[in-house]
C-alpha cells in the first residue's frame, strides 16, 4: 500500500490501555448477574464472595498455603502504601525506582515517611538500577514490572535467598502476566484492573510469614489511619485475610473480579494467561524487527516488559527535533489511531520521554495486535507527512 493508504482490517477490540485494561474476550456485564448486590459485604453471602475472590486468586497464582492473601481499599496504591506505612523503619531501606510509580514510592519513603536510613537506587526510563548493589541485609522496595517504562525486573535470581530484611513487591502490572516467585517476596500487591481487565478501587496485598512477623513486632513510630491497620493488639487481624475487608469493597466489582478468574481458570490457569502474554510479545517483537521508525524503550531485552510495551519513536529526523516536536509528533499519532477507531489511549504515560504505551495482557487478542502493527505505520507516516515543514 502507499504510505497513506489506510489499512483494510481493524483490530476487533480497539482498548489497548494500560490500565484500567481491555476486559476478557467475550466479556458480557451478564457476567455479573450473580453478584452480591443489596446485601451487606459482612453477611453470609458477601464473606463468601470475597472468600471465594481470595482462594481463586491463591489457585491461579500458585501463592503458598502459609502466605496471606487480603483484599484492601485504594488499588495498588492502598495495598502498597499500606504495607510501607506499617512494616518500614525497623530496618534500612534500599528502595528502588526507574519509571513514576517506583520513583513515587521513593517519594513516599523520603518525603512523607522520611526514614532515617535510606538509599535511593534510580535509573532513567529504559534502564534498571544496578540490582548487584541491593543490600538484602536491609528491607528492599521495589516494582516488578514499571507499567510507565516499559521495563521490568528479569526474574528474581538477584533477590537473595537469605535476606534479612523483607522484600516489598509492587507487581500491579506483573501479577497474572509474568511468574512470580513467591518464595523471594515478602510483601506482594496489585490491582484488579490491570492484567486481569477487572474493575478500579481494590488492591490485593499478600503477605509472606516473614512480612506477617513483622507486623507482630514492630510498630512504627507515627499514626497509623484506620484503613492502613493490619493488627490489633499486636497480632495480625487474619478476618482481613478472609474476606472480612476494611472497608466496604463494591461487591459488583469483587463479581467482576471473580469473571475474570473464573476465566484465566478456563485457560488452564497461569500457564494459559502466561502462553497468552508470550504470543502478544511476539506479535509486537517482529514488528519491531522491521520497524525503520520505531523501537523499545527499555535498553535491554532481558529487562523488556511483555505487558506495558512502552515504544520509543526512532527516525533520526524527528530526534534531531526538541522534546516537545517529539511528543507533539508521538501525540498526534496516538490520536489520529484513536480518531480512526482503532487505538484508543496509547499514548506514553504523562511522566514518560515521547512515544507510545501498548498493552499486550492476557486480555488482548493477539490478533488483534497484528491488525493494529499496520494501523501504527499508517499512523506514523500520516503524521510525518502532516509536519514536513517543521522534520
Amino acid at each position: 500500500m502507499s504510505e497513506l493508504t489506510k489499512p483494510d482490517l481493524r483490530p476487533a477490540n480497539p482498548n489497548f490501555s494500560s490500565g484500567p485494561c481491555a476486559k476478557r474476550p467475550g466479556y458480557s456485564l451478564q457476567a455479573l448477574e450473580d453478584a452480591c448486590l443489596g446485601r451487606s459485604h459482612r453477611s453470609k453471602p458477601g464473606k463468601a464472595k470475597l472468600a471465594d475472590a481470595i482462594d481463586r486468586t491463591r489457585a491461579v497464582l500458585g501463592v503458598p498455603a502459609d502466605y496471606h492473601i487480603g483484599i484492601v481499599p485504594a488499588s495498588d496504591t492502598g495495598a502498597y502504601e499500606m504495607a510501607m506505612w506499617t512494616m518500614l523503619g525497623a530496618r534500612g531501606l534500599d528502595i528502588l525506582g526507574w519509571e513514576s510509580f517506583g520513583k513515587g514510592w521513593v517519594t513516599d519513603a523520603v518525603k512523607q515517611l522520611k526514614l532515617d536510613d535510606i538509599r535511593v537506587m534510580e535509573a532513567d526510563y529504559g534502564a534498571l538500577p544496578d540490582l548487584s548493589a541491593v543490600d538484602f541485609t536491609r528491607d528492599v522496595a521495589f516494582t516488578w514490572n514499571g507499567t510507565t517504562s516499559g521495563v521490568r525486573v528479569p526474574d528474581g535470581n538477584w533477590i537473595s535467598d537469605t535476606r534479612e530484611g523483607l522484600t516489598l513487591c509492587d507487581a500491579t502490572s506483573a501479577a497474572f502476566a509474568m511468574d512470580l516467585p513467591w518464595e523471594k517476596l515478602d510483601v506482594t500487591t496489585y490491582s484488579w484492573q490491570k492484567v486481569l481487565g477487572g474493575e478500579a478501587a481494590h488492591g490485593m496485598l499478600i503477605l509472606s510469614p516473614r512480612a506477617v512477623e513483622r507486623l507482630e513486632s514492630y510498630t512504627p513510630p507515627w499514626p497509623l489511619p484506620k484503613i492502613f491497620r493490619l493488627t490489633k493488639s499486636g497480632k495480625l487481624i487474619d478476618g482481613i485475610f478472609r474476606g472480612e475487608t476494611i472497608n466496604t469493597p463494591s461487591m459488583l466489582a469483587v463479581e467482576d473480579y471473580l469473571d475474570t478468574l473464573k476465566w484465566a481458570e478456563s485457560l488452564g490457569g497461569l500457564s494459559g494467561l502466561l502462553g497468552r502474554v508470550a504470543e502478544n510479545m511476539g506479535v509486537l517483537s517482529a514488528w519491531i524487527t522491521g520497524s525503520d521508525w520505531a523501537g523499545f524503550l527499555c535498553e535491554d531485552p532481558a529487562n523488556l516488559s511483555t505487558t506495558s510495551v512502552c515504544l520509543k519513536i526512532t527516525d533520526p529526523d524527528l530526534l534531531a527535533q526538541d522534546d516537545a516536536v517529539q511528543a507533539a509528533f508521538a501525540k498526534r499519532i496516538a490520536a489520529l489511531l484513536e480518531g480512526e477507531g482503532v487505538a484508543y489511549d496509547i499514548g506514553a504515560y504523562r511522566d514518560a520521554p515521547a512515544g507510545l504505551r501498548i498493552w499486550a495482557g492476557a486480555t488482548v487478542e493477539a490478533q488483534d495486535l497484528a491488525a493494529l502493527m499496520p494501523w501504527l505505520d499508517w499512523a506514523y507516516a500520516t503524521a510525518k507527512s502532516e509536519a514536513k515543514s517543521e522534520i
